[in-house]
């Protein structure tokens, strides 16, 4: 056998704890019946495991110890691999290392034999991996050192390991980069991953625990290195400001039990009152509340507040609670019915007569409503039709219409359907479904109908939806007071035959003078219900700020569609994106880039919200700079690690 296939045993360091001699009585137990009088030769070693005596290495010890490495590395406990066998690799890993043995069933007395060992101590990078990849590292560099034997093997051999989830790892639909590289080495074998509970396991993990002493001796793991406590932390920004003091004498105003923080030093205090992880990126009062216990300086508070301000990890982890910007800015009110009429989908509801989407056309100027049953939704060209035959055939061609961004609105047949019929295309901005807000409270109030119709049988919707437009249409709108037939057709359709009055037919001017005079009354009631409706829901929204072309904002992602391992953890802002057009006070165009192209570029100033710089003695805080600025909270590191992007999958 090449002693290198046997070296992690040979060089087996002598047990310096109890610890380390039973997990190498573990493993010796595994072959003691390989070994003619086993309880004998481990006799010294089996002494050194009872609590009642001291642990004390002697050298019957050293001798048994020799003794017990000498067999396992020789006939008959270990055997030379034949590929026209069955192999068995054993798995195990460690936080400091991994272990492995490649066995064989032997013909002779049909018992598994060892056939080498693989003992290997991880890197500093190799530890940070989790369990899962640690478990599944033991297996590359496993199958890795024993390639000549296993690749070349006619019978597929087995792998056992400890980690139960590695038995799915071959058909995984999603791996990791690394996991991905390792699946092509894994590709070159052929083999089964089998679970074997960590008690029956103890081999290969005594094997990947050899490593254990040296690493704790020379690689300390944990927040804070060996022999530090979290208080150096604080002497270290106190002696950067003492070093700067030497320099500036202290004001009188300074109280005596706090340091004055000369003007080159108070960026490090702030980074260290804010961006550290001693810290955790706090607000202004807990930022402020750290630096009052020790330091002082006159523009204090003032220069705290425009560092939070401009901290870009808090611009992009935290969400505002002011109100949202952007005041209403309600859309142009019509002077006739059926000028400006607004679109919307009904989606979602059970199949009703083959019908499961409803069309709904608003008319912005009397409130009137069509609800068109669907089998399903239409492209641009069949919503083309579809308004022609319900609508401009009885009420004549609009001069604008308004709809959210859907497929059908946003192709290039529907604006130029619009185009050849002289109406403008008004699209909602991304996210903001309140652009469209007649359309939006028309499906609430046909929602709202149909539920009380065909609660008790749901499928019957399609019969109940002539009813309940003919009940929105002849209700009163709380916006005109009047009903939507009243508004755009002049009068009130009776309910009761005693309502008709016997009266000579009116002629037609008498007719348009009646229609003039209630649209007259109607325009006047829209435009003081519009009044009370700015003037109530910019109460609970603040002003925007003044935008321009090439500013930097951040962007919500509250509604984008990425794909991150956790929507809870993810930042709540992501950019910052440029601003290449405003459109108007409380709508933007930014650009984006490529992973958001199926994004629209146009937003609600509510969705966004400004760069701030930081103060011009100030730089901007970057929380990954803790290294180079102080001395002390680097022993800490950062709470975050920078500007996020996210990435598409």
């Amino acid at each position: 056998m090449d002693p290198a296939k046997v070296q992690a045993v040979i060089d087996w360091p002598a047990p310096k704890s109890r610890v380390e001699l039973q997990r190498f009585l573990g493993f010796a137990n595994f072959y003691r019946r390989f070994i003619r009088n086993f309880g004998q030769v481990a006799a010294p070693l089996t002494a050194l495991t009872s609590v009642k005596t001291c642990f004390k290495w002697s050298v019957s010890a050293q001798g048994a110890f020799d003794l017990l490495k000498n067999r396992f590395t020789s006939a008959p406990i270990l055997v030379t691999p034949d590929v026209s066998r069955q192999f068995v690799v054993e798995v195990d890993a460690s936080e400091v290392g991994v272990g492995a043995i490649l066995s064989q069933r032997s013909l002779s007395d049909d018992k598994v034999h060892p056939c080498a060992y693989f003992s290997h101590r991880l890197s500093p990078s190799e530890r940070n991996y989790d369990v899962g990849n640690r478990e599944l590292l033991a297996i590359r560099l496993a199958l890795g050192e024993w390639r000549q034997w296993l690749e070349g093997a006619t019978v597929p051999f087995v792998v056992w390991t400890d980690h139960r989830n590695l038995e799915y790892i071959r058909s995984a639909k999603r791996l990791n980069a690394r996991q991905a590289r390792w699946a092509l080495f894994f590709a070159r074998f052929e083999f089964v991953i089998s679970y074997r509970p960590g008690s029956k396991n103890t081999k290969p993990d005594a094997l990947s625990r050899l490593f254990s002493s040296s690493v704790a001796s020379t690689d300390p793991e944990g927040i804070l290195p060996e022999g530090r406590v979290v208080g150096l932390t604080v002497w270290g920004i106190e002696r950067q400001v003492k070093q700067a003091l030497t320099h500036t004498p202290s004001p009188r105003a300074c109280p005596r039990n706090l340091l004055f923080v000369p003007v080159p030093t108070r960026l490090a205090v702030l980074q260290w009152a804010h961006s550290t992880k001693l810290a955790g990126h706090p607000g202004v009062r807990g930022t402020l509340a750290s630096i009052r216990q020790r330091f002082w300086w006159p523009t204090r508070e003032h220069d705290t507040r425009r560092f939070v301000a401009a901290c870009s990890v808090c611009a992009q982890t935290k969400s505002g609670n002011s109100p949202p910007a952007g005041r209403l800015r309600p859309l142009p009110i019509p002077s006739r019915p059926w000028s400006h009429i607004a679109l919307d989908f009904v989606t979602g509801l059970p199949s009703s007569a083959g019908k499961t989407v409803i069309l709904t056309v608003v008319d912005r100027f009397s409130k009137a409503a069509h609800f068109i049953p669907l089998a399903k939704l239409p492209s641009a060209k069949e919503t083309a039709q579809i308004i022609i035959e319900n609508v401009f055939r009885i009420h004549g061609l609009p001069s604008d219409v308004v709809s959210d961004r859907g497929p059908q609105f946003t192709s290039q047949f529907w604006r130029e359907f619009c185009r050849l019929i002289g109406a403008s295309v008004s699209l909602s901005s991304g996210f903001h479904p309140q652009s469209n807000g007649q359309a939006e409270r028309a499906n609430q109030t046909i929602g709202c109908i149909l539920r009380s119709l065909s609660f008790r049988n749901p499928a019957s919707w399609s019969e109940q939806l002539p009813w309940a437009e003919y009940a929105h249409n002849s209700l009163p709108s709380s916006a005109t007071g009047l009903s939507p037939f009243q508004s755009s057709l002049g009068y009130q359709p009776p309910l009761f035959s005693s309502q008709f009055a016997e009266s000579s037919v009116p002629s037609a001017q008498a007719f348009v003078q009646r229609c003039e005079r209630t649209w007259k009354r109607v325009r006047s009631a829209l435009c003081r219900y519009r009044t009370q409706t700015v003037r109530a829901a910019n109460k609970r929204r603040t002003k925007s700020p003044r935008y321009c072309r090439g500013q930097r904002v951040w962007l919500s992602t509250q509604n984008l569609p990425l794909k991150t391992a956790s929507r809870k953890l993810t930042p709540r802002f992501i950019g910052p994106f440029r601003i290449s057009r405003v459109i108007n006070p409380v709508a933007v165009r930014l650009l984006l880039p490529r992973y958001l192209r199926r994004v629209h570029p146009v937003f609600h100033v509510s969705c966004i919200k400004p760069v701030l710089r930081a103060p011009a003695r100030l730089p901007p805080p970057h929380p990954c700079r803790g290294r180079t600025h102080l001395q002390g909270p680097q022993d800490l590191g950062h709470a975050s690690s920078g500007p996020w992007s996210p990435v598409p999958r």
